[in-house]
């Protein structure tokens, strides 16, 4: 029983994904095989259907057709403005985003899903205004043809003859909630052009003589058939895996080898494809070299397209590091479980002294068990990045001149110690390991390659000139030299090529060790962290330590005058550039679409800066900005840069969580309070309402009869609950005060002797026998109070000594003044307060464990309220034995001088 119960993590993920469609818009793709099929005119039907079931349905934008039949669909559907864009002395009609959200209809109809935007859109293609649509709800009808689909694109490429430049990725396709296959016989879509019903007759000719030939359209025909069942199977498999009837993971995994090559591309499409049939993991790994970050920008940028390609067809990108590539790979096949590698068809030349052993040779070796797929493709020369010659001879720095000078001054200091060594009769052996090792430390001072080249010939001609027979000449008298010389060049320029290899290894690992230092000193210096700012200021921080880069960071949604917190670099900064109002729009619509955007990216690219949603799976909590000047990151610096913002979004996912924990823990308390309060109300207030209720209805009826000496007992009693009760009300709106935070002091200099004379006035009904006296050190005592709340507090400890001592008991109020604080000091002679109470009487709503000396029961609040507002005043309250029995009640206030200049300020809140 236990196999088949329902797996907790799925279920969660299925709900998620549940809860996010909820919302969202649904798709519905019209698909064929090839132009004039009749795509368009089925979703216009559809449309027309849908309008006449009562669906609000508009026409976002229709491609221009010459087919009457195909336009004629469109009367009695709203068309929406298209958005005209100067270009070339042309006007470019588009399709109006924006217009389109503030219209909001409930089924927009938008043609052409492949299209690519004209420069000046919010995104680079339309599938990705499609997207933003069904974000916000909108449900979309649009079209494509199978040749747009990004993995099939090459085998479309072989059947054509033609390359197709508007894709999309297969995931658009995939997650659309419905795709309608419109098809017709190849012979009848050729009939169809040559009446003229799908392009003009010269334009149709021109087709049928190159892409619409029968064989082509046939083979597309196939090749759309199979993937819209594909679609479908795997709908029905989503729908069989959420019903847990089966498991579907083979266990494949698949890798895929990424290079700058131009047929790279072709690689990784057939990578996705072989990876949907298996329903593998797949993942694309890219080598970096020693030497690497010397690659020509024309090789990056085209790396950087093949990272990009690989991701949208759903591979995870690895970024691995080392010389010897063949074994990067195979280790990394093997430690990860990878069951498939899929290659390029390497063409490697023949050398000299060396087998042709190419790279999938080299890789079937390493890894004799692992299944090795080879791509072939159409490029009939080889790739390579630069050539042997260009490799060695290309600058990479502009400190040539330095370099040049160091070769020539190792060169003669050797040339100087050769000569000291020929004068104490050392032989040419040990003059020859001079210049070695001259041409050694060459290697290490200087930066290119070519200066090992150079040096080696150097010292050879410098040993030739000054060290062989005859003397300063370039002559050999002795053949044998020649051997020499050859060996002393190989020795050299070996020596110099492993030594400069091995400092290109070093460097290496020092960056991937910086990288790894600056990730793991932000995840350190996160949990440290505390507040939105402060990890704010963190991870930009590190960013920019990273990158070298300006900055910026959006705390929420970023707002037109709300200005980021901003992070320059140390030098040439351009922060400003990402301060403008179009920056402050893109970084909105990241925001607004938990999505990147920005420069190097589809959406917005024309943008200064790139800007990444700092998000969780659920949320999003602020936006980066980076000043991109070069138009792309390199890509682990990328990899590193998205951990640093996922371990961003944890520590703000945590912050919120504990500020939610806080929120959660005020409400819980406040409930408490709340049904502490009802509960001690209902009880505390049934007593004084009975009595006041039975004395008053004596009164009436019974009046007459009543003596003057029982009427005036009556009316005491009277009187004294209902300043039970009044004392009562005031502090529970004083307790309520206090819990919500607004409660304000109004503070200013009073008259303590004034102070103490008016709250003694009131309670002085309640004495019972009860003798109070007053000392006080100066009678100009003066203090910064709230006069109203700090007679509330003498006021409750007063009836607190009253309540809890019997008759006849003595209450001393004293007071004086220590530096510029008064100290005051209400004592009773009472049963005093054991040690174990001492601070719990001081909490809400505690009571003790005996009844008062009146017989009344107190709710709780008095002492607790006496502490909330002393400390207000900034004082400290605390309860002492008095000697020899009894409780003493002492505060502190700040003192006021007479006639004091100095005031602190008159009002706060507690």
């Amino acid at each position: 029983m236990e196999n088949n119960r329902p797996d907790p993590d799925k279920l969660l993920e299925q709900v998620k994904e549940e809860e996010s469609r909820i919302n969202q818009g649904k798709l519905k793709i019209f698909f064929g095989y090839a132009a004039g099929v009749g795509k368009t005119y089925a979703m216009l039907e559809a449309a027309a259907q849908m309008a006449e079931a009562g669906v609000d349905v508009a026409a976002g934008y229709i491609e221009p057709h010459a087919r009457p039949e195909t336009m004629a669909l469109l009367d009695g559907l709203e068309q929406l403005p298209v958005l005209e864009i100067p270009y070339k002395n042309i006007v470019l009609r588009e399709f109006d985003l924006d217009a389109a959200l503030k219209r909001r209809p409930q089924l927009l109809l938008v043609d052409e899903l492949a299209h690519t935007n004209a420069a000046g859109c919010r995104h680079t293609k339309r599938y990705q205004d499609i997207q933003e649509l069904l974000k916000e709800g909108i449900s979309v009808y649009t079209t494509v043809n199978v040749q747009h689909l990004e993995s099939l694109n090459d085998i479309v490429a072989s059947i054509t003859g033609i390359t197709v430049q508007e894709r999309i990725p297969d995931f658009v396709f995939d997650q659309a909630d419905q795709v309608e296959l419109v098809d017709i016989e190849p012979a009848d879509l050729l009939e169809r052009l040559k009446e003229g019903k799908v392009y003009c007759p010269k334009q149709a000719g021109t087709a049928m003589d190159h892409f619409f030939t029968l064989d082509n359209l046939t083979a597309l025909r196939e090749i759309a058939l199979r993937r819209t069942a594909d679609q479908v199977n795997r709908v029905t498999e989503k729908n069989r895996e959420q019903n847990r009837e089966s498991e579907y993971y083979t266990g494949e995994h698949i890798l895929v080898c990424l290079s700058a090559s131009p047929s790279n591309a072709k690689v990784i499409r057939a990578a996705a494809r072989m990876a949907n049939a298996f329903r593998a993991r797949f993942t694309a790994v890219h080598v970096e070299a020693p030497g690497g970050e010397g690659m020509g920008d024309e090789d990056a940028l085209r790396l950087r397209m093949n990272q990009r390609l690989a991701e949208q067809l759903g591979a995870k990108t690895v970024t691995l590091y080392g010389g010897d590539i063949t074994r990067q790979i195979a280790e990394y096949a093997r430690i990860s479980g990878v069951s498939k590698i899929v290659l390029g068809r390497s063409y490697t030349k023949k050398k000299l002294f060396s087998q042709n052993v190419n790279f999938a040779d080299q890789l079937t070796a390493l890894v004799p068990r692992m299944e090795i797929y080879l791509i072939p493709d159409t490029y009939t020369r080889p790739y390579a990045k630069k050539n042997r010659l260009e490799s060695i001879i290309a600058v990479k720095d502009k400190n040539y001149l330095k370099d040049s000078l160091a070769m020539l001054a190792v060169l003669g200091i050797s040339t100087i110690l050769a000569f000291l060594f020929r004068l104490l009769g050392i032989n040419e052996a040990n003059i020859v390991t001079i210049y070695i090792l001259g041409v050694l430390i060459i290697a290490l001072i200087t930066e290119n390659q070519i200066y090992n080249l150079l040096a080696s010939v150097l010292s050879v001609v410098c040993f030739n000139i000054f060290f062989t027979i005859p003397y300063n000449s370039l002559k050999v008298r002795d053949p044998g030299y020649m051997i020499t010389f050859l060996i002393m060049f190989l020795a050299g320029f070996i020596t110099a090529s492993l030594a400069k290899k091995v400092k290109s290894y070093g460097r290496q690992a020092v960056r991937k060790a910086w990288r790894m230092e600056i990730l793991l000193d932000t995840s350190r210096k996160l949990q440290m962290a505390y507040g939105e700012k402060a990890i704010a200021e963190t991870v930009a921080g590190q960013l920019v330590k990273l990158l070298d880069k300006d900055v910026v960071y959006y705390p929420g949604e970023p707002r037109e005058g709300v200005r980021p917190y901003c992070f320059p670099r140390e030098k040439n900064s351009c922060i400003e550039r990402l301060l403008t109002k179009d920056e402050t729009a893109v970084a909105s619509w990241s925001y607004r679409n938990n999505k990147h955007a920005g420069a190097s990216t589809g959406t917005l690219p024309g943008a200064k800066g790139l800007y990444l949603a700092v998000r969780s799976a659920n949320a999003v909590y602020g936006v980066v900005g980076i000043c991109l000047e070069d138009g792309f990151l390199p890509a682990f610096d990328e990899s590193i840069l998205n951990a640093m913002l996922n371990e961003a979004a944890l520590a703000l996912e945590k912050e919120q969580s504990t500020e939610d924990k806080n929120r959660a823990r005020l409400q819980i308390r406040q409930e408490q309070l709340r049904s502490n309060l009802l509960r001690s109300i209902s009880h505390d207030l049934r007593t004084p309402l009975t009595s006041i209720s039975g004395n008053s209805g004596m009164l009436m009826q019974q009046g007459d009869n009543l003596s003057a000496d029982q009427k005036q007992k009556l009316y005491e009693d009277i009187y004294d609950d209902s300043v039970w009760l009044y004392n009562l009300v005031e502090n529970l709106l004083s307790v309520t005060k206090i819990e919500n935070g607004s409660m304000e002091l109004k503070q200013q200099p009073e008259l303590l002797e004034d102070v103490i004379s008016e709250a003694l006035s009131h309670i002085r009904r309640r004495l019972r026998g009860h003798k109070i006296q007053v000392h006080l050190e100066d009678e100009f005592l003066m203090a910064w109070m709230d006069a109203k709340l700090i007679m509330q507090v003498i006021m409750n400890i007063v009836d607190n000594a009253i309540k809890y001592t019997p008759e006849d008991s003595h209450i001393d109020i004293s007071a004086k003044k220590l530096g510029d604080r008064i100290y005051i000091n209400i004592a009773d002679d009472g049963q005093g307060i054991p040690d174990d109470r001492k601070e719990k009487v001081f909490d809400l709503f505690y009571t003790g464990e005996y009844q008062a000396a009146d017989g009344t029961r107190s709710m709780g609040v008095g002492l607790s309220l006496c502490r909330s507002i002393v400390e207000a005043h900034g004082g400290k309250l605390e309860v002492r034995d008095n000697v020899p029995k009894g409780s003493c009640f002492l505060f502190d206030l700040k003192a006021e001088d007479v006639g004091g200049d100095n005031f602190p300020e008159t009002a706060g809140k507690a």
